[in-house]
């Protein structure tokens, strides 16, 4: 005896094939159905949509199948039909075999003509995909219909669309190869793009059996518009083409892991060559090529390309066109950026090339004037903060942030992880004068590399764009442009972890967030308290305890300077020249220091350039300057190699310690003990 939960899930699925009279009927059981939920009752209308009832209705091959055979039907949802502006093919949403999530091969055969598949993957969430729609996991239902067949149906969020022909089409196209629709392109819907250049080179190649290839493969098919550089077309070898294919393996972009390579067809052991796609927040997709490897006419390094159409289902995998080819590095940094204006190509950095134009272009003159570069370009949506469209309208301070995503040289990931072998990698910038700090935490594939320029710490979210002069690498902020506070920019940098926590436990950094005031903050990197280790070690090792906290605090006061403007190393330096000291307020007292311009290589002994660094004279100790000027919201932040402390400055008896300033406030407070006593 079927049960009454079986009744109302039997009713659920012939809502999709009865007529407008029993529809009537079936709601009305179904709504009055007691032993089922309401809130099932009312997820089954509101997405049992009526367009796809129709065309159930108007098609006798659904009608029939849904009678008498078992069944699986994927049913989008209202929103989805909403969105999906083309003809709804509704034999390619059924499947002549029932299938519930968990029994759902990689593949299944549709009712449609020719019975092209339907793919089904899964992403690291665990959502199930069938071609570019996602299976909603609370809305499946299973159920056996009058002729005791299984039937299984599942709520997608997106129509299913098969691969679709031109209306003047001469050949009936049925369930192409990835070959055969190269071969009939011309006659596809692929909204004006056209293939002909790259079909010529498979063909040349001699490797048409890759795209024959019986399997479930992706395919990534650059389009004509691609070949407009007539050289580029002849470095489309077999290697390349190899290149262009993910064998084994289906990619629907909406399932697609964000920036997980994948395996191309030409990986061997002297070429090595990964893709993998990503999303950008404005929803474009993109897919890159990695050569790892590379060899004489495949050169390392990454290629990006935009997904101008996606998601075309073919007899052996997916297709997806793209807007250049992969693998092929044949432009400068220079053209790479003009492409912007030319075709509008490269989209991830769309609104970069527009600041650069304009501000009068003379950047770009720069870059090309360079032989070797790289370019710190941020991605477009780095450029939509508040604060940068302040700044746009100002040249000058525009044309000195835009510098500081210039390096000349040529910086690639590798070469940054071994300038961060032993230390925060520090790379000078086009003018010499300002200096970008790398830094990489984790390894391979998780690793995570990020950049601090002008008290902005940017991360690179596309690493090793390779352009023949050199490298490009998409960060997620506009350097030179601080949007945190003091105590922000402490949290979050690695070098000045150190002062950070120290600040922590003795709620010293409780003040560094406020924006009332204008704070110069003297911070000794990490390396610098590790200094202090050798030459205090007993001290340095309760510097770090809670239970010293107020002498910790006491030492951190003589870095802060708090006045109603900044110091800059060069307002310093100015003061310096004029008076010979600069005293500076700060939190109890006063800092006496002088500030002297030295040329060297003080920021690294391998250096190729010689650049003026700045030193700080206090107690007759020189201090080196590391990085000068970290701007942030309410101050500026001067990171130094060694702290303002000398050994005076501490007193250790019986395992502890005190400081000078602890040693008279300890002296006062006796004092006023003994003499309240004498009175009493």
């Amino acid at each position: 005896m079927t049960s009454p939960g079986c009744r109302g899930l039997t009713a659920a699925l012939l809502l999709l094939c009865a007529t407008t009279a029993a529809f009537a009927e079936l709601s009305d059981k179904l709504r009055d159905d007691s032993e089922l939920s309401q809130s099932t009752a009312k997820s089954f209308r509101r997405l049992m949509p009526v367009r796809f009832y129709s065309q159930v209705e108007q098609n006798p091959i659904a009608n029939a199948t849904l009678t008498l055979r078992s069944c699986t039907i994927f049913v989008p949802t209202n929103e989805a039909f909403q969105r999906y502006k083309g003809n709804i093919h509704v034999l390619y949403h059924i499947s002549t075999s029932a299938f519930s999530k968990e029994q759902l091969p990689k593949s299944v055969s549709s009712d449609m003509g020719g019975n092209p598949p339907l793919y089904i993957t899964k992403n690291r969430n665990g959502d199930i995909y069938v071609n570019n729609a996602r299976i909603i996991p609370s809305l499946s239902v299973e159920m056996t219909n009058r002729e005791g067949k299984r039937q299984v149906m599942h709520i997608i969020d997106e129509v299913l669309q098969p691969l679709s022909v031109q209306k003047n089409a001469q050949d009936n196209i049925n369930n192409p190869d990835a070959m055969q629709f190269l071969q009939m392109a011309e006659q596809l819907d692929l909204n004006d793009f056209h293939l002909r250049t790259y079909r010529s080179q498979v063909t040349l190649a001699k490797k048409e059996s890759v795209y024959q290839s019986p399997g479930a493969h992706t395919f990534l098919i650059p389009i004509d518009e691609s070949f407009k550089l007539s050289a580029r077309s002849g470095l489309v070898d077999a290697k390349v083409i190899d290149g262009h294919v993910i064998p084994n393996t289906v990619i629907f972009t909406a399932a697609s892991q964000h920036d997980d390579p994948k395996t191309s067809a030409a990986f061997e052991d002297l070429l090595k060559v990964t893709v993998s796609f990503f999303k950008q927040k404005d929803g474009k997709m993109y897919v890159k090529s990695n050569t790892i490897v590379g060899d004489a006419k495949h050169h390392e390094g990454v290629v990006l390309a935009e997904i101008v159409k996606a998601n075309i289902p073919v007899q052996n995998g997916v297709v997806h066109l793209i807007h250049r080819p992969l693998m092929i590095i044949d432009t400068t940094v220079t053209d790479f950026l003009k492409s912007f204006k030319e075709n509008g190509e490269n989209g991830a950095l769309r609104k970069f090339y527009e600041v650069i134009m304009d501000n009068g272009g003379e950047v770009l003159d720069d870059i090309t004037n360079l032989s070797e570069v790289t370019i710190l370009a941020p991605s477009n949506d780095a450029w939509n903060a508040s604060l940068i469209e302040n700044l746009l309208r100002n040249r000058k301070k525009m044309r000195e942030i835009l510098n500081m995503h210039i390096i000349r040289d040529r910086l690639n990931v590798d070469k940054i992880r071994q300038k961060n072998a032993n230390m925060i990698a520090q790379v000078p910038t086009v003018n010499n004068s300002t200096f970008l700090y790398f830094n990489v935490k984790g390894e391979g594939a998780d690793a995570v590399i990020t950049v601090e320029g002008g008290g902005v710490n940017a991360t690179i979210v596309q690493a090793d764009v390779a352009q023949t002069n050199g490298y490009v690498h998409i960060i997620d902020r506009v350097l030179g442009v601080p949007h945190t506070t003091v105590l922000g920019k402490l949290e979050t940098d690695p070098m000045m972890s150190d002062t950070y926590k120290m600040g922590q436990f003795s709620h010293f950094n409780d003040q560094l967030n406020n924006t009332q005031r204008r704070f110069t903050y003297f911070v000794p990197r990490d390396k610098g308290w590790q200094k202090t280790e050798l030459d205090y070690p007993s001290a340095h090792k309760k510097l770090f305890m809670p239970d010293f906290s107020y002498h910790s605090k006491s030492i951190l006061e003589r870095h802060l300077a708090i006045a109603d403007h900044v110091f800059t190393m060069k307002d310093l330096v100015q003061y310096s020249q004029q008076a010979g000291n600069v005293v500076l307020p700060t939190f109890r007292d006063s800092l006496q220091i002088r500030v002297e311009e030295e040329a060297g290589h003080l920021h690294d002994e391998n250096a190729s350039h010689e650049w003026t660094g700045y030193v700080i004279i206090w107690n007759y100790k020189k201090i080196n300057v590391y990085r000068p000027d970290v701007e942030c919201t309410n101050g500026i932040i001067h990171v130094i190699d060694y702290p303002l402390l000398e050994e005076r400055d501490v007193v250790v008896s019986g395992g502890s310690y005190l400081t000078e300033s602890s040693i008279c406030i300890l002296l006062a407070n006796l004092i006023m003990i003994t003499v309240a006593k004498i009175l009493n």
